[in-house]
């Protein structure tokens, strides 16, 4: 289970440095495909709580359609300056319904400051692919968001 759980979270990072398939914006309204159905997407709150103690929590919802080809996972990762983090991971509940989403993590040294930063949101899917049934990952969706840390 631990070698799962380690090639899914090497593929989710391989894939934070691939080009988005898709962006919705949370000012566009639902993203829709090229026929104009409602298609998956994210977003992020504007504002993200910072705790004395270096704990950072980011919020938003998101919306899947289907995880029939594998599971599909919401990430979060915070920039501020030259500092970025993985906030958080959970797994997607894919139904075509609005779900919300919660990310906790403590981040120290150097620690996030209150004020301006940046969340990039992403729906991710990883695809058994070949006889291993190494997990692929695609983005479903992926969006960068302006947020103020409280």
């Amino acid at each position: 289970m631990r070698v799962r759980l380690a090639l899914a979270a090497t593929a989710l990072l391989a894939a934070a440095a691939a080009p988005p398939a898709h962006a919705g914006g949370a000012d566009d309204g639902p993203a829709l495909d090229p026929a104009g159905r409602i298609a998956d997407f994210l977003t992020v709150d504007p504002a993200g709580l910072l705790g004395a103690d270096g704990t950072v929590t980011l919020s938003g919802t998101y919306r899947c359609l289907d995880d029939t080809a594998g599971p599909v996972l919401v990430g979060s990762t915070l920039h501020q300056q030259d500092r970025s983090a993985g906030i958080g991971g959970s797994r997607a509940v894919c139904d075509g319904l609005l779900r919300t989403w919660t990310h906790t993590a403590v981040v120290k040294d150097p620690a996030y400051q209150p004020g301006e930063a940046r969340v990039e949101g992403s729906l991710v899917q990883l695809t058994p692919l070949g006889d291993l049934g190494l997990p692929t990952p695609a983005f479903l969706a992926r969006q960068e968001f302006k947020v103020t840390l409280n």
